[in-house]
């Protein structure tokens, strides 16, 4: 094109060649578009209308040792509104709210105040049922989540051990808590589309595959949970005792097979939960442990070399003067006793100037070798490690206190694992509260196997001699523990609580081979009687007769029923402590 009488004709050629290039540009961008780079605007389009929504994990299955089930997840719709939807059918909130279950007035003035919200939750936790005859009203805007709850079908017995979870189904105590990364598992991922309202239009693919949790079988059996349960609540109600717990060691495996406590909660319902249900006292509550640790004194006594099992001790008259600190004996002891009759009397004059002879530090040692105020490794939450007092020079009086049981404080749990050790022959394993597939765990020797072994014999002669505990004796085996009585320090000052104290038994059976450890602790009996022979002995007899048989542990002491009646009649008259 020839441009006449233009004065300058390059410039409207530069004009058509811009055009030209920027018409050039759009298409090949067109092109590039929806031809070559399409993904662009397919994800443009994507970000306004694909969703993606969480697929709720199953979370791990808890079970006992013997694959009964503590901890399942059962499936629960939660139902959730668009509240601005929800505005524009009022005249629907009546038949919603009977539907769910709700006083009109109140679920009326709740969805006015979430009127601006796109997001609200209605109910949480509703059967498949229950929520399917909510969604067949077809109300505008309100909407279903699939989700998975707890159940706990043991319900109070196992309460303190297996724990809970909350309503977002992350554990929050006891094994769901301690094990929550094992058993949460992974959640997965659903793609859908939704219109500009968030109204769901269709149902894509599942992206990613929801992970279920792990299942964990624990070292609990279920049936002496049972069993320990019942008593011990039973024990509680016949004394008017403020609260116990009661732990059961396999002492070959260091397994936990039976932990219980009282007062206790039912999980499954937590509407009325009080914080003092949820102690688990076995493993947080600490406590002076009184005579049930002098046979570790006597332990420390035999290994030192300077004393041996008939040594004896004048303890005449039952008391013994340290500066203006008296030592006294429950019993009237008169004359000499050897160091069995010091544990069947449970002398604290006996015991006191055996401790005298060989220090503090010896005892000391034997007490923190055996696990009293350490940490017993099992990761639980809120245990508490109690404390073992170590003087670098010590003081007459805390080595008597220590050698019969008072400044120092220890759990249930670590009580039973130091007798777990004494009837190991020595031998300490360490405690878990996951079954372990083994008949014997590997262990510390930490009392000579030979020392043990005395005491032992000691301690049995503590249940079955005249004058024992024979409370604590369980038909056709021989068993063998110790009785304590501590009297309860006083909250926030020095000194003890006046006519407040706890009631302890620790043992174990049989004794022509030791399989459990047993400790019961009685917490504030109040119907007079308070000594841990009269209180905790009947418990631990009753338990340790039903562990026995359903563990399938051979008896070791089959008399004929009149040598046996015999037995009982004499040491019917002994006191007990």
């Amino acid at each position: 094109m020839k441009l006449e009488g233009a004065l300058y004709p390059w410039r409207f050629r530069v004009v058509l060649a811009l055009l030209a290039v920027m018409v050039g540009a759009i298409a090949w961008r067109i092109i590039d578009l929806q031809v070559v780079d399409h993904d662009f605007l397919k994800g443009q389009g994507d970000a306004r209308s694909v969703r993606h929504v969480p697929i709720p994990a199953h979370r791990g299955l808890i079970t006992d040792r013997n694959g009964e089930p503590l901890a399942v997840s059962t499936p629960v719709t939660t139902l959730w509104a668009n509240g601005k939807e929800l505005q524009a059918a009022r005249d629907r909130w009546p038949a919603l709210a009977a539907a769910l279950g709700q006083e009109p007035k109140a679920f009326a003035q709740r969805l006015e105040q979430s009127a601006g919200r796109e997001f609200m939750y209605l109910v949480r936790g509703l059967t498949p049922e229950q929520g399917e005859v909510v969604l067949d009203l077809k109300v505008p805007g309100v909407y279903a989540i699939e989700e998975f709850r707890r159940f706990y079908p043991a319900g109070e017995v196992t309460a303190h051990v297996v724990g809970f979870t909350d309503i977002d189904d992350r554990g929050r105590e006891g094994v769901e808590l301690a094990f929550d990364e094992w058993l949460a598992g992974v959640q997965g991922k659903r793609q859908v589309l939704k219109d500009r309202r968030g109204r769901l239009i269709k149902d894509v693919q599942v992206t990613q595959n929801a992970k279920a949790g792990k299942a964990l079988a624990l070292s609990i059996d279920l049936r002496l949970q049972y069993l320990a349960h019942r008593e011990l609540r039973n024990a509680l109600t016949e004394f008017g005792a403020k609260a116990g717990s009661l732990v059961i060691l396999d002492v070959k495996t260091g397994e936990v097979l039976a932990m219980v406590n009282q007062p206790t909660y039912n999980p499954n319902n937590r509407r009325n939960l009080q914080p003092a249900m949820m102690r688990n006292r076995a493993m947080i509550d600490v406590f002076e442990p009184g005579s049930t640790v002098k046979p570790f004194s006597i332990s420390a006594a035999l290994q030192s070399g300077r004393w041996k099992p008939t040594d004896t001790v004048d303890v005449y008259p039952g008391t013994l003067q340290i500066g203006k600190y008296t030592i006294r004996d429950v019993s009237k002891n008169e004359g000499v006793l050897d160091l069995t009759g010091i544990l069947i009397k449970s002398s604290n004059v006996g015991v006191s100037k055996i401790a005298f002879d060989i220090g503090a530090e010896s005892i000391y040692s034997v007490m923190q070798q055996v696990g009293l105020g350490q940490d017993t490794g099992l990761g639980f939450p809120g245990e508490r490690v109690g404390n073992l007092p170590n003087h670098r020079v010590w003081p007459k009086a805390e080595t008597a206190t220590l050698a019969y049981g008072y400044g120092l404080s220890v759990t249930a749990i670590q009580l039973a694992h130091a007798y777990s050790a004494l009837a190991n022959n020595g031998r300490s394993v360490p405690l878990t509260l996951t079954r372990a597939d083994r008949s014997v765990a590997e262990g510390v020797q930490v009392i000579p196997e030979s020392v043990a072994r005395t005491v032992q014999g000691m301690l049995q002669q503590v249940v079955e001699a005249p004058g024992g505990v024979f409370r604590a004796k369980v038909p056709a085996y021989h068993v063998a523990g110790k009785s304590g009585t501590a009297r309860k320090a006083t909250v926030g000052s020095k000194g003890y609580t006046q006519n407040a104290y706890r009631s302890l038994f620790a043992g174990f059976a049989p004794i022509s081979d030791p399989r459990i450890a047993m400790v019961v602790v009685i917490d504030e009996p109040s119907t007079g009687a308070y000594y841990g022979g009269l209180i905790s002995a009947p418990v631990f007899g009753k338990v340790m007769a039903g562990t026995l048989r359903l563990m399938n542990i051979a008896p070791d002491n089959l008399l004929p029923p009149v040598e046996q009646a015999t037995v009982a009649t004499t040491t019917g008259q002994g006191v007990t402590r």
